[in-house]
């Protein structure tokens, strides 16, 4: 096949009786395994745009779904309101649309599609993976976490391998262990799952946040989360 640049482009699709905007980054052969790529509680920013881009360059075919509809903030009191207006059942009913959108794209070569999501979209990813059942072939979240007495992850079919830091103020590691218990309890027998700690803070993978940002942690997240996704979706 003819190695072309990394192309992206904004885009369009149904999502939830209506239509949804995102950023979409293909590879630079054309085509691959297709990856939902859910924003943190800041919006669609320049920071999820570049790992959508990365994650292109590392042969996916990338989307970026925009939650907040074009809005943006460095705000935390705004980014926690933004949040708040977007349910996570709903928001996750939308994102099923991005990935009906790839599982119908000529570039996209998996049946299955990826999920990974940071901070807030690392919540979303757990409750879009129980939703969507077997159209997701691999679930990653990067500290986040739903409501876990709350959440029915009964109809997970996808490995899922978190990242979570053991410095967070926001998500106690005692939470996180107890979303994995519950995770398999409730999910069908011999779903993988793998949680990792990180000697860091929330958001160490944002490299646009230099006071949260941990080189090595994000550094060994990359790279465990390339070679889950070109596991679980090849």
């Amino acid at each position: 096949m003819t190695q072309v640049p990394n192309a992206h482009q904004n885009t369009t699709f149904p999502s939830n009786g209506g239509t949804a905007y995102g950023y979409l980054a293909t590879p630079p052969s054309g085509s691959g395994p297709g990856l939902v790529v859910i924003q943190e509680w800041w919006g669609l920013t320049d920071h999820v745009a570049d790992v959508t881009d990365r994650f292109a360059k590392q042969g996916f075919v990338a989307l970026a779904p925009d939650l907040y509809g074009g809005r943006t903030t460095h705000d935390a009191e705004e980014a926690a309101r933004l949040m708040r207006e977007l349910p996570v059942d709903d928001a996750a009913k939308d994102l099923a649309g991005a990935v009906d959108f790839l599982r119908t794209n000529e570039a996209v070569t998996s049946e299955r599609i990826g999920a990974v999501g940071f901070c807030m979209g690392g919540k979303f990813v757990l409750v879009l993976a129980a939703q969507q059942g077997e159209k997701i072939g691999a679930a990653i979240p990067f500290y986040g976490l739903p409501d876990v007495d709350s959440t029915d992850f009964s109809g997970l079919r996808a490995p899922v391998l978190g990242h979570y830091a053991t410095k967070d103020r926001g998500i106690d590691p005692a939470a996180v262990e107890r979303m994995h218990a519950k995770l398999a309890e409730q999910a069908p027998t011999g779903i993988r799952s793998e949680i990792h700690f990180y000697p860091a803070e929330h958001a160490f993978f944002n490299d646009r946040n230099t006071a949260t940002y941990h080189a090595d942690s994000a550094a060994l997240a990359w790279q465990r989360t390339l070679e889950f996704l070109r596991t679980e979706l090849s």
